[in-house]
């Protein structure tokens, strides 16, 4: 047998350990190595480790779920003492003597009945049994230490050797607000030295990047926990910025013939229940009373757009009608997952409907991805797209859902574009295509959806006049490129570590007079750039010339320009250019050239 064999894949393509595999299974085996069934294997087995190593140093703690995500694993746990950021090499000085003992790491099963006497005593081993339904459940052991787990596992622990505890925080139990507040702490595994160093040289630049940190030192924006959590308060510089990226979309949309519209941020609860939203997704609605009638706030945008499209009578010769708006929405977050711009309570979805023919959705559905390309590829993001499919929890036929999710299929199949599929990941009225893009670190964010949808129509009965005279229901297709304002501008605030390209930065140029004679003439050049849409400042405060001109270059502006005797002379500019690290002089003409140049990039 190959000792780099980890685990399995099995005939119906789950994952499993070398143990549940005969000797005559056509299994597919995972070799130890970066590959993303290995690493699962490899990230998960750590975790049982690093709760073993707890248990050692900590012998009373109690363990609940220790699952693999996006950014390593983590394992969720009752301690008697406070574990900070300080324990966590003690953590991995533990793990690295277990390695070092061989243990095996073996499987075993005992009946329901049979675990929760087992785990009689263990009040959070119980809260994890109650939320199976299998008759058997599966242990897994290693030395004195076991938990409960679907596994797979590595073999031994052998292999556990690149792992690094990465932090500490707080986790509801459950992820329910009033429940106990559990340890967490999270980590990542490679199977290499050289990929867990490269992981932790991106961690720290990430860190630098951090949108939180830019957006104070730009003064982007602030959030006021007096004022509520979850609710981001746009300051000039922020606004600015927004100004622009909305700008560029607006055209961007007009071009490709969409017409805005706006609809309510309120409305009665009972649209809310036509639409399926209020027992789909009531838990993440804010609702209330008004006159003894109850209202909702919305948490999405399309029934406003319903609305408008039934206003008029629509012929097949309108078809398609596209309409975008920048919606602001309210959705309730728990307050453990609020992180700065990139999970919060109210957001700007840049979202468009598109009602269409059933004929019309592979066309429709290639121009959306063709302008999510457009986008994408103005910031510099290469993306990849995943289709999901029916969720649980969902309103309308299988046989409707079957219809909508081929045709996304068939519309990126016919046009030779990749896609991966995200069973059950859909939403709950209809499926989609997410876009997931990369950023300059290599990390992957999702942002962009496009989804299908026949069941909110026939819900509110929109129709238009078929060329036969009938009356025939369209289709819906929901669609934002960005996804939120919020969560876009704080994944290019940390994609570009706040070096915004010239169109897209708040402040584009600073002015900066040797003294206060020079003053008037910065103040000209100022009021000249407003006039052709350009942003920028006079620093012209009571500071030395060097400290005003540090200043300057620490707002990360594309441009400072220094303005003396002889530039007011000859109508002319000092130059330096943030951008390409270069010092250079220009007449004014020239610069407005330059600068109308640099503007035009930022067209799609």
């Amino acid at each position: 047998m190959n000792e780099n064999i980890i685990g399995y894949i099995d005939d119906q393509g789950n994952l499993v350990d070398t143990q549940s595999v005969g000797e005559n299974s056509t299994a597919i085996p995972i070799e130890y190595d970066n590959s993303e069934n290995a690493l699962e294997i490899i990230r998960h087995s750590t975790a049982h480790l690093m709760a073993q190593a707890i248990t050692e140093l900590y012998p009373n703690s109690q363990f609940f779920v220790g699952p693999v995500v996006d950014e390593g694993f983590y394992y969720d746990f009752r301690v008697d003492e406070k574990i900070g950021e300080e324990d966590l090499k003690s953590i991995e000085k533990k793990m690295k003597e277990l390695i070092k003992k061989k243990y095996k790491i073996e499987k075993y099963e005992l009946s329901k009945e049979e675990a929760l006497a087992k785990f009689a005593n263990d009040d959070l081993k119980q809260a994890v049994m109650s939320r199976i339904t299998d008759d058997r459940l599966s242990i897994y052991k290693q030395g004195d230490f076991e938990d409960l787990c679907r596994g797979p596992h590595v073999p031994a622990l052998r292999f556990l050797h690149n792992f690094k505890l990465t932090r500490v925080a707080g986790a509801y139990l459950g992820g329910d607000e009033n429940a106990e507040m559990l340890t967490r702490i999270y980590g990542i595994a490679f199977a290499d030295k050289e990929s867990l160093k490269n992981h932790m040289t991106m961690l720290e630049e990430a860190k630098k990047r951090d949108h939180r940190k830019i957006g104070a030192e730009m003064g982007l924006f602030m959030f006021d926990e007096a004022s509520g959590a979850g609710l981001p308060f746009w300051m000039p510089q922020g606004a600015k910025l927004r100004a622009k990226l909305e700008d560029i979309l607006h055209k961007a949309h007009r071009v490709r013939g969409y017409e805005p519209v706006r609809g309510p941020e309120i409305l009665k609860a009972d649209m809310w229940r036509t639409s399926g939203h209020y027992a789909c997704y009531g838990e993440n609605m804010y609702l209330t009373t008004i006159d003894e009638q109850e209202y909702g706030i919305k948490p999405m945008n399309c029934i406003g757009h319903i609305q408008i499209f039934k206003q008029t009578q629509k012929s097949y010769r309108d078809l398609p009608v596209k309409y975008y708006e920048y919606g602001v929405v309210h959705r309730h977050e728990k307050s453990g997952v609020l992180h700065g711009l990139l999970r919060v309570r109210e957001f700007t979805q840049d979202d468009a409907h598109i009602f269409c023919a059933p004929e019309q959705i592979a066309s429709e559905v290639i121009e959306v991805v063709e302008f999510v390309d457009s986008v994408m590829k103005l910031f510099g993001f290469d993306y990849t797209m995943e289709v999901s499919t029916k969720p649980e929890k969902a309103i309308g036929e299988d046989e409707v859902w079957e219809l909508a999710t081929q045709g996304l299929k068939d519309a990126l199949n016919e046009n030779n574009l990749p896609f991966t599929i995200d069973e059950g990941g859909g939403a709950f009225y209809g499926p989609k295509i997410d876009v997931k893009i990369t950023d300059a670190l290599g990390r992957k964010w999702q942002c962009g959806t496009i989804q299908v949808d026949f069941n909110l129509p026939e819900r509110f009965g929109v129709e238009y006049v078929a060329e036969d005279n009938t009356r025939r229901q369209p289709v819906m297709i929901h669609r934002a490129i960005l996804g939120s304002f919020e969560r876009f501008i704080a994944i290019l605030t940390e994609h570009y570590a706040g070096e915004f390209p010239f169109f897209l930065a708040p402040t584009q140029v600073i002015f900066v007079p040797i003294s206060n004679v020079h003053i008037d003439y910065a103040v000209s050049l100022k009021k000249r750039l407003i006039l052709e849409g350009i942003d920028s400042e006079v620093y012209d405060k009571n500071d030395s010339l060097n400290k005003r001109i540090r200043t300057a270059e620490k707002q990360r502006v594309p441009y400072v320009v220094i303005v003396g005797d002889e530039e007011v002379k000859k109508k002319s500019v000092a130059i330096r250019n943030r951008r390409t690290r270069e010092q250079y002089n220009l007449t004014q003409d020239e610069f407005m050239v330059e600068l109308s140049q640099q503007l035009q990039e930022g067209k799609i």
